[in-house]
């Protein structure tokens, strides 16, 4: 295939090779894409590479690359390997590149294609690669959390006692329970009479009762 001497196809094929892989590694599609994205992969290392030990070992690189990055995405999923292995399958892409332009193009179409195959998760069921970098439901008391006790929040407005100095932070006892608590800016001193005035999270805050 001649044509793949250009480097603007072998740009157009890279990128699509690319799509269809990084496609199947994020969403569920029954493998279809991963078929694809290996076929055509395959034309682009079939027309570059002569076979030999340097075809072997270009192949390998590429392939070790994307290992990484699904290493990384089911056991580490920090980004960090998966970087790394970006950067094997660049190479394994850019060094049987007939020209500098040529690699440069081809690089860009990796890059471009695992970006664009975000797009897939618009569509197809997401295989939940790198799930353990965020938090894609929110904590919320619908889903069964609370970010507040609910202890906690029935405080405010109650009265106790200092159970430890306030340097700002200590332990005060309401109805016979002791909790830790801030008193932000303020020290007091063991024995002080103190009011809950907010809750914040698990976050007390109380201030010091003047005598009436």
């Amino acid at each position: 295939m001649d044509i793949l001497n250009i480097a603007s196809m072998g740009f157009l094929v890279v990128f699509l090779g690319t799509l269809f892989l990084f496609g199947e590694l994020l969403v569920k599609s029954k493998g279809i894409f991963g078929i694809l994205g290996i076929g055509i992969m395959a034309v682009y290392f079939s027309h570059h590479l002569g076979g030999g030990e340097t075809g072997i070992w270009v192949i390998l690189l590429y392939i070790t690359g994307l290992v990484l990055i699904v290493v990384d995405g089911k056991v580490i999923s920090d980004g960090t390997i998966a970087l790394l292995g970006i950067v094997l399958m660049i190479l394994g892409l850019a060094v049987p590149a007939p020209s500098f332009v040529y690699g440069a193009l081809v690089a860009m179409g990796l890059v471009l294609g695992a970006a664009a195959s975000l797009l897939f998760l618009k569509v197809f069921p997401s295989r939940k690669l790198w799930s353990k970098m965020t938090l894609r439901d929110r904590l919320t008391g619908e889903l069964g959390y609370n970010s507040i006790n609910d202890n906690y929040k029935d405080l405010v407005g109650k009265r106790g006692k200092a159970v430890t100095p306030f340097r700002p932070i200590g332990t005060i006892e309401v109805e016979g329970k002791q909790y830790s608590a801030t008193s932000e800016n303020n020290w007091l001193t063991e024995g002080t009479m103190i009011e809950v005035i907010s809750v914040d999270g698990t976050r007390i805050v109380v201030k010091k009762v003047e005598s009436e």
